[in-house]
């Protein structure tokens, strides 16, 4: 059975619906195998456990906020 991992930062439930389902669809038309074996892994994470530029990502999209991008 085809598993899908996916990694997001504090995805909604209408977004993970979304997700789910989309994946499905288009892994299940790539594979040619039928969508009720699909397996699909949201993995939510904080903000705080991804660094970007050697810094927790909170603090890095705080600073590119405050340069105005």
């Amino acid at each position: 059975m085809p598993l899908i991992s996916v990694e997001a930062v504090h995805p909604t439930k209408e977004q993970k619906e979304k997700l789910i389902a989309e994946l499905t669809k288009k892994a299940s038309e790539i594979l040619n195998v039928d969508e009720k074996f699909f397996y699909v892994l949201v993995k939510e994470n904080d903000l705080d456990n991804w660094g970007v530029g050697g810094k927790p990502l909170t603090q890095f999209m705080a600073e590119q906020k405050g340069a105005g991008k």
